[in-house]
């Protein structure tokens, strides 16, 4: 692997000695609603060159309608669109001198049946069989923000105040960039989709009903990011700069230039944010012994335990992904690209405790700092090639191949009450290896042929320690301290097949098999497991056009959820001495059946995207909470089994004495998920729109352990309202509400959660430049609140990441308008070869 950088410097080298200019002509037009005589603003203008068989250049029009772009001199296709509007292609014009193409009148297609597009926000939302893809656009909300901010901005997608990301309600969702898993999420993706800039996000796909060519992964769907990438000729991009209180600021950018057989990007951020967050929890203790069949056979008086805490986060993160795209010759090209991401951070966080007995009276106050630090680097090598066969795009082989090496370290040096009492280190390495590849064959006009292969060879190695401090010296506690070795290799293929029917039905039909070999390789008791799956996953897309204003489309896919390192580790993890987190090495996978069916309508100004879904899970995960038997004894900072001898003897001497709760993944029988949203949106004008998502679901549980039912059943859901409306003086004003309903589980029971973002926006410098200033959570609301109820204790908290914020950004463009034309970016990174039943 040392060689493969020297590779990469190579084909740059050489690069730079293989470009050549051509000279220009200026060619220029302007382009009108034909039926009612208005200019279109954002039409693409692309030209195709038969000689080299790609698009060479193209351009957007401005608000007048009008484009003036630079053109080599050539012979060309000149094509014209405009979203929702039919394609106007001018042939094989040749174009020497600088030339006026005059008026070109387009028409609304009635016929554009495989997507439906949506005027919003000057962007776009495609509905396709299989995904909703949504260009990020001006969302104001999140400029000098991170891909978490947009993410949460996202119809079906919400992000808690823990930046965990949900897909309807479901946290299982995958998460891929550029259509494959990818190092800018590394090894802990809530943290690391809060470092990456907002402005490196092109649009982001919501897959909730993935088709064959996916992995079968996540059971919640998929969420593909797909960066910015221009395939323009020349110098072209985009720097925003932002800062903002608590303590942020970042840099970024986006560049590409393309030049005759190549395309250099780049897409680069820098951000340092400080996070102060606090929490409470109010504890209250049953101290019931129970024997191994939960009977009780000792009840000892309840305790209670008030903990207060502090933290104050820093972060520092600098991505970048680096790339050159060569065309090799007008139907094959070589891609090659560079991720490196490197954080660090620091987390002091204080908790506060007090302790009070049976009748409430204060017996203990502690103060515990624990100071963490965490450096984390992770380096990703990738390389594509894409063959096409017979000067058609549609027709193509493609083959990837994709290495990645992670590094993730966290240390603590833990002190109570002034006083350093033991040492907390977690190293963690990961190497990723795919390999991929598709092959694309159309029949006909109408249908599709498709099949491929993927292979996912992942190890991650886990060293974890705890070293109590003790006379002076570091003595390791060999009860929880272990090094865990973690393998899964999966192999897939897959089929599929999708055609179009009297331009009304679409069909996509496909299967997928997955084989995968599991290793538990546990170093610290020389305890190796294996385990094996191999199973079949099949995928139906269908769509039915009722008429040009109205569509349906019903989806079914079989999908699986794997068990992680995590969650198979035997040995316990420790966020606090009276709280563990321990895998369980027995527990399966879990395996979903779900359907899918949307309605789409279109009413003047109105559009209306409707779905109704269900789930079934079979051994689905549950987080269970129970008493491990151990007590903490805070004083002399020790912990000791109830079932020791000198267990009375011992605890009789203290007073701060806290049972040690475990938290651990148990495979339960069912869960059936019953759910329906939509998203409607408004244009009322040019200068104001409204859109909004409403996610209602139910969620029932069914299963045993233990001779305890965890069953449950809860009904939830959450709302956004984006509103956006330009001011006098063309300043833009955006303003986001969200609420998430209240939610529960066998166990805990969640309140309801309500935010509010505002933003205003000004462009400058003839719509070069673009000032932002916005407000996130304005009445800082965005907290969880929760309690929970378990055998053993009951707990009532709440939490807090990070408060209310301000951030101004300064974005400049340059070489390029305010919007990126869609149709020149569309494909650069994304999936490549789906099926657009666009006939």
């Amino acid at each position: 692997m040392k060689l493969i950088p020297y590779v990469f410097t190579l084909l740059f080298l050489l690069t730079s000695n293989l470009i050549s200019a051509q000279e220009e002509v200026s060619i220029t037009g302007i382009v009108m609603d034909k039926d009612v005589n208005q200019p279109l603003e954002y039409a693409t203008i692309a030209f195709f060159s038969k000689k080299e068989n790609r698009i060479v250049t193209g351009g957007i029009t401005g608000e007048d309608g009008k484009f003036d772009i630079k053109v080599p001199r050539g012979t060309y296709d000149i094509s014209v669109e405009y979203i929702s509007y039919g394609t106007k292609t001018i042939p094989n014009r040749t174009l020497v001198q600088n030339t006026d193409l005059g008026v070109l009148g387009i028409a609304i297609d009635a016929q554009a049946l495989g997507e439906v597009s949506i005027i919003a926000e000057r962007t776009s939302v495609e509905i396709k069989l299989d995904k909703k893809i949504y260009t990020v656009g001006q969302d104001l909300t999140v400029r000098g923000g991170t891909v978490s901010d947009v993410l949460d901005n996202i119809p079906s997608v919400s992000v808690d105040v823990e930046g965990n990301v949900a897909l309807r309600g479901n946290e299982n969702v995958t998460i891929l960039i550029n259509g494959k898993p990818s190092g800018l999420v590394g090894l802990n993706s809530t943290d690391a989709l809060r470092q990456l800039p907002a402005e490196s996000i092109e649009r982001v796909e919501v897959i909730t009903s993935p088709s064959a060519r996916y992995d079968a992964e996540g059971t919640a769907g998929i969420l593909n990011i797909i960066l910015r990438r221009s395939k323009l000729q020349g110098l072209n991009g985009a720097v925003t700069a932002n800062a903002g209180y608590p303590a942020t600021a970042g840099l970024s950018g986006n560049i590409n230039y393309r030049t005759g057989d190549f395309n250099f990007f780049n897409t680069t951020g820098y951000t340092y944010r400080e996070s102060p967050g606090n929490s409470f929890t109010d504890t209250q203790f049953f101290n019931i012994k129970r024997d191994e069949n939960g009977n009780v056979i000792e009840d000892r008086p309840d305790t209670f335990l008030n903990e207060v805490s502090e933290s104050n986060r820093e972060s520092n993160s600098i991505s970048t992904n680096l790339g050159v795209e060569w065309y090799i010759n007008n139907t094959a090209s070589l891609t090659t690209a560079l991720v490196y991401r490197n954080s660090n951070s620091d987390n002091n966080s204080t908790n506060f405790s007090r302790e009070y007995d049976f009748n409430k009276n204060l017996t203990s106050v502690s103060e515990r700092f624990d100071p963490q630090v965490r450096d984390d680097k992770t380096v990703q090598y990738s390389v594509n090639f894409n063959k096409q066969f017979n000067d058609d795009s549609q027709h193509k082989l493609t083959f990837d191949f994709q290495y990645e090496t992670s590094d993730e370290d966290n240390k603590s040096l833990i002190s109570q009450d002034g006083a350093t009492i033991e040492r907390v280190q977690t190293l963690q390495n990961q190497d990723k290896i795919l390999l991929q590849a598709d092959y694309v064959h159309p029949l006909g006009n109408n249908s599709q042929f498709e099949l491929g292969y993927r292979g996912n060879f992942n190890e991650m190695d886990t060293d974890y320690s705890l070293e109590y401090y003790e006379d002076d010296n570091f003595e390791l506690d060999t009860n929880v301290s272990n090094n865990l070795i973690y393998r899964d290799y999966i192999n897939a293929v897959y089929t599929q097949f999708g055609s179009k029917i009297n331009n009304k039905f679409s069909y996509l039909l496909g299967l997928r098999m997955e084989s995968a070999r599991i290793t538990i390789d546990q170093q610290t008791t020389s305890d190796l497991q294996k385990k094996d799956y191999a199973d079949l996953f099949p995928t139906v897309n269908l769509g039915y056009e009722l008429d040009e204003n109205q569509s349906l489309q019903l989806g079914y896919n079989r999908r699986i959820r794997r068990p992680y390192s995590r969650f198979i580790n035997p040995f316990p993890s420790r966020s606090s001495p009276t709280s563990v987190f321990q895998g369980n090495p027995d527990i399966d996978p879990s395996y979903s059946n779900k359907v899918d069916l949307g309605f789409i309508k279109k009413i003047n100004k109105f559009t209306l995207n409707s779905s109704i879904y269900y789930e079934r899970a079979t051994d689905v995960f549950n987080f269970i909470s129970e008493a491990t038997g151990d007590f903490y004894i805070r004083d002399i900072n020790f912990t000791i089994n109830e079932n020791d001898p000198n267990f009375n003897d011992v605890t009789s001497q203290y007073e701060s004495v806290i049972p040690v709760i475990r938290r651990t993944p148990i495979n339960l029988a069912t869960n059936d998920r019953f759910g329906f949203e939509f998203t409607l949106s408004y244009r009322a004008s040019k200068d104001w729109n409204v859109n909004g998502n409403f996610n209602l679901y139910q969620s029932k549980t069914e299963g045993i352990y233990k001779e305890v039912d965890y069953g449950a059943e809860n009904l939830s859901w959450f709302f956004r309202l984006n509103n956006k409306y330009t001011l006098p003086g063309n300043v833009d004003w955006q303003t986001r509400i969200f609420y998430m309903g209240p939610s529960e589980d066998a166990q805990n029971k969640r309140e309801g959660m309500f935010s509010t973002d505002m933003a205003f926006s000004k462009d400058v410098f003839d719509d070069r430049a673009s000032i932002a200033f916005n407000v996130s959570d304005l009445f800082n609301t965005r907290k969880r609140a929760m309690e929970s109820f378990t055998p053993d204790y009951n707990s009532a908290s709440e939490y807090q990441w990070r408060p209310r914020s301000y951030n101004v950004s300064f974005t400049y463009r340059f070489n390029q308008q305010k919007k990126q034309q869609r149709n020149m970016e569309r494909g650069n990174g994304g999936d490549g070869g789906d099926f657009d039943f666009e006939g």
